[in-house]
């Protein structure tokens, strides 16, 4: 039984199948197999931006067929349609998590591409944000992806056009259109607000 993060192997490759059987306190996520820390807890600008932004998901969503999950939520990308928890590397926790499609939720959270992904930086998950989890995003078919910046106050938004991201703005002010949700638009003052 493993009940600490120091007993596993950081460069070997683990499945679901292993990450459920852990039991430790400890939050790490998959990405293809390799271990992933995630971060200790969050500064509170990025908490501050986390439960704004969810709040207004979550009121925009009211009796809409889609549901906003925050991390910790697991997020189990397969590939390939191999949807057994041996066959699946990849378990994220987004910090805020939208899926439209109900079929791909259960118990242990979303099997599949959530519909919108959000990731909130901290200094110590910039580059994985932009770089790791930007292109395993990309590459599982998420729809939209936005990047919220707390220090800088900037949201990057991403809309999935053939298979490959697009850079729909970079928003230092004004309104934020959602791309699947045309009707959403938030403001940046609600998401950075002291």
């Amino acid at each position: 039984m493993i009940t600490d993060s120091s007993q596993l192997d950081p460069n070997g490759t683990y499945s679901y199948a292993d990450y459920l059987k852990w039991q430790f306190d400890e939050q790490i996520e998959l990405i293809k197999g390799k271990l992933h820390r995630m971060s200790p807890a969050p500064k509170r600008m990025h908490q501050s931006a986390s439960i704004r932004l969810g709040n207004i998901i979550f009121n925009y969503l009211e009796g809409k067929r889609c549901e906003v999950y925050e991390a910790p939520f697991d997020v189990r990308l397969p590939v390939q349609n191999k949807r057994k928890p041996e066959q699946i590397f990849t378990v994220v926790q987004p910090d805020i998590s939208v899926i439209c499609d109900l079929a791909k939720l259960d118990d242990d959270g979303c099997l599949g591409a959530p519909d919108w992904i959000i990731e909130i930086t901290s200094p110590r998950t910039a580059k994985k944000d932009f770089d790791e989890k930007f292109h395993l995003y990309e590459q599982s078919g998420v729809r939209e992806y936005w990047i919220v910046q707390p220090k800088d106050k900037s949201v990057n938004v991403y809309a999935l056009e053939n298979e490959q991201y697009v850079l729909v703005d970079i928003y230092e002010s004004g309104s934020i259109p959602c791309q699947i949700f045309p009707d959403l638009v938030i403001e940046h003052g609600r998401i950075f607000q002291q």
